[in-house]
């Protein structure tokens, strides 16, 4: 048997055997220490599922403020082209109906906001219309809570908003969206 030189059994091999255990234990450092952001959603209440077709009820379409975002983001409220920038105060308008003009809700109780989307209109375009109506309406019940309070409200109690709610009720519609460039 031939000897083997110094030079043949010096080998260039670490021994990686702790590199599995290293790995595993920082993989479970960084799981432990890592917060994750919980992103959070437009928190609305969907009414309960049911199999029984819906009533039909006839609206008085002067209590409809409906607002069509086609698929270029493009605004249609109440049948008129109009700008994101005015569309808050529209809809506050129409809510309150100060004026008791005829072609507005009749009151803020019977204020229905109808929201219809197209399929192409971008979610940024959403949330920003979502965001002029709930806009509206916490401005409302915070002028109604000034007015009956005294006092913001989100400084009310339980009770003082439950009532300021009664009488500024959110009522939203959102229907189905349209496909692709078909509006109406």
């Amino acid at each position: 048997m031939a000897r083997k030189s110094a030079r043949e059994r010096m080998t260039n091999e670490i021994n990686a055997g702790a590199m599995a255990d290293i790995a595993f234990l920082l993989l479970i450092f960084f799981l432990v220490t890592t917060t994750i952001v919980e992103d959070r959603g437009i928190l609305v209440r969907l009414p309960p599922w049911s199999d029984d077709p819906p009533e039909i009820e006839q609206l008085n379409e002067r209590n409809v403020f409906s607002i069509l975002v086609n698929a270029q983001d493009q605004l249609l409220v109440r049948g008129e082209p109009a700008n994101i920038d005015d569309l808050r105060e529209r809809a506050k308008e129409f809510i309150l109906n100060p004026e008791r003009r005829s072609d507005l809700s009749e009151s803020p109780d019977k204020a229905i906001i109808s929201l219809k989307n197209d399929r192409g209109t971008s979610y940024e375009m959403y949330l920003e219309v979502y965001n002029e109506i709930m806009g509206a309406y916490n401005e409302l019940r915070d002028e109604a809570a000034r007015a009956s309070f005294g006092s913001s409200y989100e400084d009310l109690d339980i009770n003082q908003r439950s009532e300021i709610r009664t009488q500024i009720p959110m009522i939203l519609s959102e229907a189905e969206p349209t496909d692709f460039g078909e509006e109406g």
